[in-house]
This record gives C-alpha cells, structure tokens and sequence, in this order.
C-alpha cells in the first residue's frame, strides 16, 4: 500500500504479523534528484547493510514488550555479533545454538515458546529472539540497579548476557580486558559500536554528548544539606541566568516535559544506554513529550522555576525515569568526552 506524506511517497508493508509496520520512504525532493530509499521498522535500519526484513518485526516486538527501556538497536547489534543473523549457525566451541547463540543450559531456563507452536526451539528464531529479548531485559533492569557500577545500563546488561550476571556483580561493573581473554569487554565494545549502523533514522540513538548548557558549575552533586528532601543534591548545578539556552546534552526521546513540582519547569530524555538526562528548573520548554532529540538541540530556557534560591540550571543523569535513581553527573558527561 502506498502513501503521500509530507511529499514522500511511503510504502507500509506488514512485517511478521506482530503488528510492526516497515516504512519504506523515497525521497521526493524539489530540486529533482534521485531518491533514496531506507527500510526502517520502528527504530531499526532495514535491509542491506541492516537487520533483515524476516527478522526486524520480531526484534522491535522483544524490544518493545521490555519495560526496562531496551532499544532494539541493541537487541539488533547482538544478534549480528552473535551469528551473523543466521538462525542457525551451527554450534559454537563453546556449545551455544541459534541466532541468539544460548547455551542448553540457559535455554532450559530462558527459552520460550514465542509462535506458540508448542515447542521451545533456540534454532527457531521467533522463540529465540523474544527470549533474547526476555534475558536482556531482566539484566537491564538489574543493572539499573546499580548505578556504583563500571558501565552505563545497556554496558552491564550485555556484559551479563555474555559472561553472567554473577561476573558484572564480581567486577561491579563490566568485566576487564584480563577478564576471559577480553571476550566479555570486546564483546560489549563491538555491540555498543554497531548499534548505530542498524538504527534507523527514528531510533533512539545516542551519536554524541555536550554539555546541556553554556555556564560554570555551581552546587555539586551529593553536597549534603537540608534544602534537599533526601538530604543530598542529586545533580549538578550551572549557574546561569534566566533565559539561557538549553540544549539536550545527547540524543533521545522525551519523556517528560511540563511541571515537575520541587524541580519547576522540567524535561526528562531517554537515552539508547538506557540512561535518562533531567533538566529542571526551566523558564520555558520548547519540546513535547514523545519528541526525538539529536545531542546539542536546545529544549528550552533556563530559569527559577520550582523550589530553587536563584536562577540555574538542575541537570541530572539517572538510571531510571523517576527521582533518587540519579548517578554521578559529572562522571558520566567526562567519561562521554565531555569537557566540564
């Protein structure tokens, strides 16, 4: 089926009966050029050099069905690195099957019935996947956590996917190089690395972080004292006056904008880490709810909104959407490569 939309002409192709919808849009341009085209389904790149059609609808639906925040770019990027999305690549040395390469062991306990054909098979894809995606999303939200450890969320839950849970809790984070051979590290970095080759151009994806605003550092994070209803300051704070240009410090959806009580005028983004960025006390916000955010792009003014002394802005890094799942700011922003 064939639609207009905003002057490109888009085919809607039913992927998989799950209810996903692949778009295929061809540019129809002014200036008379060649159009290209990109598959996308939901947040993934489809096709060449992407996830394959057969499976993108199955990897969307286990991304989608987590509510730990699990990007399907990830989900995407592991099942490349595992076996090259075949669904089955024949046993590894290690003794792993199928597309999301679990051991017999695992599987025993993880599998699961995904077409409901009445058999738990790791080498049928539409039961591996939703397991995939079932595990991941149980280390993501054991990850979230534990913000003390070595990684972002989406880090840690791949290095438990590999080694097991019991080996990030060993190394409160994700294992080192010395660790196996470097198998569980390298394994991270490549996945980690991939996720934006298979992310479609409406995917939640992380391509860089700034810094959300032009100012020096105030209040630090965790200064204690009683003007906090937890007893520490669970962000950082620049100090800058009312009408200072904010801008999302890396890319992501909104998934709050509007009154946040104690926090005034707020806006918090979900990142493709699994992390969320929050920006509070803020004189107006310029982008809605659901809203996707390239790194840099400005959400709105600074201000004095809520309960703060003067004007500034609260920025926090947070495990989870929701207060007191905060983690170290400043940390997280020089580890991105950004300069305080």
């Amino acid at each position: 089926m064939l639609q207009i939309v905003g002057g490109a002409i888009v085919a809607v192709i039913s992927a998989m009966a799950l209810g996903v919808v692949l778009l295929l849009v061809i540019s129809d341009s002014a200036e008379g050029g060649e159009g290209g085209g990109e598959l996308t389904a939901g947040s993934l790149k489809v096709g060449k050099d992407g996830v394959p059609a057969e499976y993108a609808g199955l990897i969307q639906k286990a991304a989608d069905d987590c509510k730990a925040g699990l990007p399907a770019g990830v989900l995407a990027a592991q099942l490349k690195q595992e076996s090259g999305f075949r669904a089955d690549p024949g046993k590894s040395s290690a003794g792993a099957l199928g597309i999301a390469q679990f051991m017999p062991a695992t599987w025993k306990t993880a599998g699961v019935d995904g077409n409901n054909d009445g058999r738990k098979d790791p080498l049928d894809p539409e039961d591996a996947i939703p397991a995939q995606g079932k595990m991941m999303c149980k280390l993501l939200a054991s990850a979230k956590k534990h913000p003390d450890y070595s990684g972002s969320p989406i880090e840690l839950a791949l290095a438990g996917y590999n080694a097991g849970w019991h080996r990030v809790e060993q190394y409160r984070g994700v294992p080192p190089e010395s660790f196996a051979k470097g198998e569980t590290y390298n394994y991270v970095k490549i996945i980690m690395s991939n996720v934006a080759s298979l992310t479609g151009p409406d995917g939640n994806l992380t391509t860089g972080w700034t810094k959300p605003v032009n100012g020096p550092l105030g209040t630090p994070y965790h200064q204690r004292g009683g003007a906090w209803s937890s007893g520490v300051h669970t962000g950082i704070d620049f100090t800058v006056p009312t009408g200072t240009t904010v801008k999302a410090a890396g890319a992501g959806t909104v998934k709050t904008a509007g009154k946040g009580g104690a926090y005034g005028n707020q806006v918090v983004i979900k990142h493709s880490d699994g992390t969320y960025s929050q920006y509070a006390h803020l004189s107006k916000i310029s982008v809605s709810t659901g809203q996707r955010l390239k790194a840099g792009q400005k959400i709105g003014l600074s201000g004095a909104t809520g309960n703060v002394s003067g004007p500034h802005l609260h920025f926090e890094i947070r495990t989870g959407p929701e207060y007191g799942s905060d983690i170290d700011p400043v940390a997280f922003l020089r580890k991105h490569g950004v300069k305080l």
